[in-house]
């Protein structure tokens, strides 16, 4: 299904202020945006040009002879200096300290740890039963005379505590009968009596105070708001209603009119730049492109093409018949002298031992099972 398209919106109906801006703006605007888009255009179509015919071969360049001056020489040092100089190291120390430091700890720390071991455990078994001895004494003490004595301390605490909470008790109740005839009843007294009448009476005269107050600051702020309203506010909004929104609205009118203008001749300007560009293309393809197109095609070509018919192709051929006897004569002499050592070395050393067959269980020949036999290979002598 087809995605219907939304319609436009409708548009406002214009006055004819608006139509009387449009037109000069549009006009001015064209006039002064032309040259500037077209400039712009040569730019940018300059700006490829150096892009892809100078600024990316030099960076092409200087970046391989940054990684022939900078990457490749560390990359080098590294691979063939400092990784055979580390392993090199790594094998020594682990010769010289891992060895000898393994060696140490199994065959001379570890039976000494052993036996400091054994010796410690021996000392503290004969520790363990001395103090099982002593703790022995010192339960029986415990069990036989500190309890008994603990018990009675505590006895004769527990009665003392008895008679001094009792004591305790008694002047309590007498201080807190006191304190409450002395000082909680005239208190109450003179809270009920005397400060609560007074505390009502000043809070009478205290709403009465902020009535009066408050009576006073809303007359004179409804005072201050007419004068302000008249003053200040009525004027401004005057200035605003009749003067500042219809010439924000012109300005908007304009500022709307020249920002559409300016889209308008962008896009004029744009359409007259391709078409300016498109005959200067095709006059330089005229001038250039085309003549030079016409010799490479009727007169290069030809002479390349017999150039390689005459020249090339038969250097190339003596070229590879070259190759092809030095790679003859190559094998020859590679063929020679294995044999010339291999002389040499049958003249010192003899004549290589033939291989001698090894006995195997499983028959060859007729002598393995067939279908109509009923031996195998396992069963035979």
């Amino acid at each position: 299904m087809e995605t219907q398209k939304p319609l436009p919106e409708p548009r406002q109906p214009e006055g004819c202020l608006v139509a009387a801006v449009r037109i000069p703006v549009r006009i001015v605007v064209l006039v002064l945006v032309v040259p500037v888009r077209m400039v712009w255009d040569a730019l940018v179509v300059g700006g490829r040009v150096l892009r892809d015919t100078v600024l990316r071969p030099a960076g092409r360049a200087l970046l391989w002879v940054g990684r022939a001056v900078f990457v490749w020489p560390f990359v080098g040092l590294w691979r063939y200096v400092v990784v055979p100089v580390g392993k090199a190291l790594g094998l020594l120390g682990h010769v010289l300290l891992v060895v000898p430091a393994v060696w140490l700890y199994t065959y001379v720390l570890t039976p000494a740890g052993h036996a400091i071991a054994w010796v410690c455990r021996g000392i503290g078994a004969g520790l363990g039963w001395t103090a099982r001895g002593v703790g022995a004494g010192l339960g029986w003490v415990y069990a036989r005379v500190l309890t008994p004595v603990g018990h009675a301390v505590m006895w004769l605490l527990r009665g003392t505590g008895r008679v001094l909470g009792a004591l305790g008790t008694g002047v309590w109740t007498a201080l807190a009968r006191l304190a409450r005839y002395l000082v909680v009843v005239p208190a109450v007294w003179l809270y009920t009596w005397v400060l609560a009448p007074v505390g009502q009476a000043l809070a009478w005269c205290a709403r009465g105070v902020a009535w009066a107050v408050g009576r006073c600051v809303t007359g004179i702020g409804f005072v201050l708001y007419w004068i302000t309203r008249v003053l200040f506010v009525l004027p401004a909004v005057g200035v605003w209603r009749y003067l500042l929104v219809p010439v924000g609205r012109f300005l908007a009118v304009v500022g709307r009119e020249i920002g559409d203008a300016l889209g308008h001749a962008w896009r004029i300007a744009g359409h007259l730049s391709r078409a300016v560009g498109r005959f200067l293309a095709t006059l330089f393809r005229w001038i250039l492109v085309d003549p030079v197109r016409w010799v490479y095609r009727t007169v290069l070509t030809p002479v390349g093409h017999a150039v390689r018919d005459t020249v090339l192709r038969p250097a190339a051929e003596a070229a590879r018949a070259v190759g092809r006897a030095t790679r003859q004569a190559l094998t020859a002499a590679r063929e020679s002298a294995r044999q010339a050592r291999a002389d040499f070395r049958r003249m010192l050393f003899g004549e290589p031992r033939e291989p001698q067959e090894v006995a195997r269980r499983e028959p060859g020949g007729r002598e393995t099972r067939t279908l109509g036999r009923s031996t195998t290979a396992l069963t035979k002598d």
